[in-house]
């Protein structure tokens, strides 16, 4: 897929989640199928460049192109700084988060917040593409502010008319947060007006769904967001899924603790012993949750403090399910 003038793998995209999408988390992404991976969201105020956890999030060493920053806030001179100081700093790409319905970054007019007054995104928007000339510009949004107001197509058409290259939408209004289920009417309403490319985003946690979602839509591309956290390998069965029409096998114990000790490997590296462990116990859970004694497993996996031992636990925890596994065929073999 060609994407704001980059050769794509695909048109499988990464949504960036805070807390999630870390450099460790989209290099994994991206090998294991996805085309594009987007990053954590970078805050617009200039007084926390410096910041630690600015730095992390800033810090694209070693991740292969493009390299794409979302960046938020709702003041278009603050935003244009913000795009700039990350182009400066390695961004291939700027995307503009529109879509957080957070309260704490909602409370400040930035993320989903701005879907209520068009004419400050239009501000914004012109802003940030003019601040960053060579470097392409996209938006990330929902489908309205709620569902009285559902002015996706609006936005897209004042994203167009500013140079913005792609806009992704996730199916939910900003008061829906991720409540009931994502709809796909907007994003196929946008999509069939729009000159530019279109994502689609929201509740995508299969191959079949996403073959769903990109018929009725006509979309460009899918973003997958939640349904990759502890499943960073649904980029690579939905990409099989939409080549063949068929599905890869499942992953067995085996396959999933490889791609959980290379994850893990990353984010001691990436934070520091002490920080990754803390770091990865939310994945730990993730890519444990609904197997035979997770509950227990993740239980006592809060209360280890070192790297080693969070590595022998997962060790033992998924030999035990392979274990398990290996018993149940073979008492069904006559």
């Amino acid at each position: 897929m060609d994407f704001c003038g980059f050769s794509l793998r695909n048109n499988l995209f990464v949504a960036p989640m805070a807390g999630v999408t870390d450099r460790p988390f989209r290099q994994l992404a991206k090998r294991l199928g996805a085309g594009l991976a987007v990053s954590e969201m970078v805050t617009s105020n200039s007084l926390l460049y410096g910041s630690a956890k600015t730095r992390r999030r800033a810090d694209h060493a070693g991740e292969s192109e493009p390299v794409v920053v979302q960046i938020a806030g709702a003041d278009p001179r603050m935003l244009a700084q913000a795009a700039r100081f990350n182009v400066d700093n390695g961004a291939q790409i700027i995307d503009i988060n529109m879509g957080c319905p957070a309260k704490k970054v909602c409370n400040v007019m930035a993320g989903s917040a701005l879907m209520q007054d068009e004419a400050l995104i239009a501000r914004i928007l012109k802003a940030v593409v003019k601040a960053v000339p060579e470097t392409p510009v996209t938006l990330k949004c929902r489908t309205g502010w709620n569902r009285a107001r559902k002015n996706a197509p609006a936005i897209a058409r004042i994203a167009e008319d500013s140079g913005v290259r792609a806009l992704s939408i996730h199916g939910r209004t900003r008061a829906d947060q991720y409540a009931g289920e994502a709809e796909y009417d907007t994003i196929a309403a946008v999509k069939a007006r729009a000159g530019i490319p279109v994502i689609a985003n929201g509740d995508i946690d299969s191959p079949e769904k996403a073959r769903r979602v990109l018929d009725y839509t006509k979309a460009d591309g899918l973003m997958i967001g939640r349904a990759a956290q502890g499943r960073p390998w649904i980029f690579q069965e939905i990409e099989y899924f939409l080549q063949h029409e068929k599905k890869l096998p499942p992953m067995n114990p085996g396959e999933i603790l490889a791609f959980l000790h290379t994850h893990l490997q990353a984010i001691y590296a990436f934070y520091g012993a002490d920080t990754g462990v803390k770091i990865a116990r939310k994945h730990i859970a993730w890519y444990t949750r609904g197997l035979t004694g997770s509950a227990a497993f993740r239980q006592r996996m809060n209360t280890l403090t070192a790297a080693a031992a969070q590595q022998q636990a997962a060790d033992d925890f998924f030999a035990r399910l392979a274990a398990h596994s290996t018993h149940d065929k073979e008492a069904l073999v006559p």
